[in-house]
């Protein structure tokens, strides 16, 4: 299946050490999620989508998900959209 590059809006504050932790997703089709938490974040890239930068595995609703800041945007992967629409 192929996947796309989603870019989504962040709700992110820095922390004392000046570290960034996102702390919101606003989806491409407006719904909006409070990140539970913030289990991992390092260097890495997108292998579905393409693109580099700092993956964040958040836990939403209680499902771990992958989000990317790609600065100075973030997204996310998604399955590609079908021809049909």
């Amino acid at each position: 299946m192929e996947t796309r590059k989603v870019y989504v809006e962040v709700d992110a504050h820095f922390g004392s050490d000046g570290r960034l932790f996102p702390t919101a997703i606003t989806w491409e089709d407006g719904r909006h999620f409070e990140i539970d938490r913030v289990l991992d974040a390092r260097r890495a890239a997108s292998l579905k989508a393409g693109g580099v930068g700092t993956r964040y595995r958040i836990r939403i609703l209680g499902k771990e998900r992958y989000l990317w800041y790609e600065g100075p945007g973030w997204f996310v992967e998604a399955p590609a959209l079908s021809a049909g629409g």
